[in-house]
């Protein structure tokens, strides 16, 4: 693991609840990269009761809709409010948001999860859906929970694809990103883009996601060109194999990028870490089968605001922990670890 200094004084210590924070370890029944990242997403806690959540539809910039999914519990205004963007293709049901909104609950912090565009099981009206380096979609999200809460510490975290678009809106941002949030935080983030499509696009990493993202991805964009003739080559999305080809087919163009390959370069949040000027945990698992290890970045590499953690272990969004059948505690605690504490 390797480590920056993060400035600390910025973050709030209202909640001393958490526990301490430990350095992931994975358990021997849980052996290897695939596994701890499909087994995660499996894992029910016997007895464990989903919190309960309710929905507000925000009007978008566009006149499109985001759909925000709240902790539906009494909380004064003041108490932090954590935000977290989803991955691809994820939601408030994904197993990490699932875990992250229940920790908050127990530690009397305040969780919105803001589904990215067509997530939120219905499809969005614009041409435009949602993409790795979204940072103007991220910007207006935090606006907007800055107006509804303006009590609350704010605090950002993003799991996936929803980490790399966070830390290239806080790139863009530089120093103003701490007048919006606290402390952000990016959990098993493509920072590489290029490098994360080569490596789930063979072998069992393709079997196992690149299939499954594209069950879903090919019919909302099927659906879109049809609500808007023109907006994109239908037969290509249609023989994509892979991302890549489905996002050369698709994402690209719609967002105005040129290909799959000038939109990797131009979202990759990598080249960018030392512009982050806001208190930033990393994290990245050096067998996460999305992100090879060999293209993590080092501490050099980073601005001084930025503490980066690698464990050797935890697969993609995984880190699992316990015995069978297992529980996802680590992570929710080692983020509000982080923003309680700075370290």
């Amino acid at each position: 693991m390797s480590t920056n200094s993060v400035p600390l004084g910025l973050l709030t210590r209202t909640v001393s609840s958490t526990k301490a924070a430990t350095p992931y370890t994975a358990p021997l029944w849980l052996p290897g990269g695939q596994l701890q990242t499909v087994v995660p997403a499996l894992i029910s806690r016997p007895g464990a009761r989903r919190p309960a959540l309710r929905r507000e539809r925000w009007t978008a910039p566009d006149g499109d809709f985001i759909d925000v999914d709240w902790l539906d519990a009494p909380f004064g205004p003041s108490a932090p409010l954590l935000v977290l963007f989803h991955g691809l293709e994820g939601s408030s049901q994904s197993h990490y948001a699932q875990a992250i909104l229940a920790a908050c609950a127990q530690v009397g912090w305040q969780c919105a999860v803001p589904h990215f565009r067509g997530c939120s099981g219905e499809d969005n009206r614009a041409p435009r859906a949602y993409h790795s380096g979204d940072f103007t979609e991220i910007d207006w999200i935090l606006q907007r929970f800055t107006k509804t809460r303006p009590r609350a510490p704010l605090y950002a975290a993003g799991v996936s694809l929803g980490g790399n678009a966070l830390l290239r809106w806080a790139q863009e941002q530089g120093a103003a990103a701490s007048q919006r949030v606290r402390a952000v935080a990016a959990v098993s983030a493509p920072l590489d883009l290029a490098a994360g499509g080569r490596a789930i696009a063979t072998g069992m990493s393709y079997q196992i996601y690149t299939r499954l993202f594209l069950r879903t991805l090919k019919p909302k964009a099927l659906r879109m060109i049809a609500r808007h003739p023109g907006l994109a080559d239908p037969q290509r999305v249609r023989r994509a194999r892979n991302l890549g080809e489905f996002d050369d087919a698709f994402t690209a163009p719609i967002h105005g990028f040129r290909d799959a390959a000038d939109y990797w370069e131009r979202a990759s949040s990598k080249p960018h870490l030392r512009e982050l000027r806001v208190p930033t945990l990393i994290l990245n698992a050096r067998n996460d089968p999305f992100q090879p290890a060999d293209v993590l970045p080092v501490a050099s590499a980073v601005s001084d605001w930025v503490r980066l953690e690698q464990p050797a272990h935890g697969g993609h969004v995984g880190f699992a922990q316990g015995s069978l059948p297992g529980h996802l505690d680590w992570l929710p605690q080692r983020l509000l670890h982080f923003f309680q504490h700075g370290n």
